[in-house]
């Protein structure tokens, strides 16, 4: 039975699950999602994925969805022994504890500041913005000394929170000011498996979409 994965390529929860099939050499059979045409609200949808959401992930008919969920299943699955999601009790809790605060913190604060200015035309909000960089001071503190966000391997919590960031690419943030945040995403750029397919094609629609929205 195929892997079939519900997506939007301009997403970055969307983009972390291409990214992490691509380290585990796994094919998934991509089905696109129109979400301006409202068919992540139709019942056949709803029906896999209540929260209609993307990326949803349908394995074998078992349906998952919220992206870090999708990637450790992925890594539980089909990548057993692999180092992008250790099963080393320890590891594995810093690893989870990256994806934690990348859901709670990092990702959530970016969305909160920039999705409002331009899916509602929202101008940008100061305080909304010092949270963002209040969380990349944690991220640079977090890489202090470390090649990657949980220690000397390319973990899922790279390929998470390195979807979100390239993102910040489309705003006012310079996240590259930060000198151990610039030295990680150069490092993951170069050495996650298939990058530039996996995340940089969907960055470049999440790009234009931004373009074509703050010119309305």
């Amino acid at each position: 039975m195929p892997v079939d994965l519900y997506y939007v390529p301009g997403s970055a929860p969307c983009r972390a699950v291409l990214l992490t099939a691509r380290a585990l050499n796994l094919n998934l059979n991509l089905k696109l999602v129109d979400l301006h045409h409202g068919e992540h609200l139709k019942p056949e949808y709803l029906k896999i994925n209540p929260q209609h959401t993307v990326p949803t992930l349908v394995d074998d008919g078992y349906p998952i969805y919220e992206s870090r969920a999708i990637i450790t299943y992925l890594v539980n699955k089909y990548g057993k022994g692999s180092a992008l999601y250790p099963e080393d009790p320890k590891a594995r809790a810093l690893v989870d504890q990256r994806l934690y605060f990348d859901i709670g913190t990092l990702y959530q604060r970016f969305g909160d500041y920039f999705y409002p200015q331009i899916f509602g035309g929202a101008p940008a909000d100061k305080d909304k913005l010092a949270k963002v960089e209040d969380a990349l001071k944690l991220l640079d503190t977090f890489l202090e000394g470390q090649k990657y966000v949980a220690g000397a391997n390319l973990t899922v919590a790279d390929l998470s929170i390195v979807a979100g960031v390239s993102s910040f690419e489309a705003s006012d943030i310079d996240f590259k000011k930060y000198a151990n945040v610039k030295r990680w995403y150069e490092t993951v750029k170069s050495t996650a498996p298939g990058y530039q397919e996996a995340n940089e094609k969907g960055l470049d629609a999440f790009k234009a979409l931004v373009n074509s929205l703050l010119k309305k």
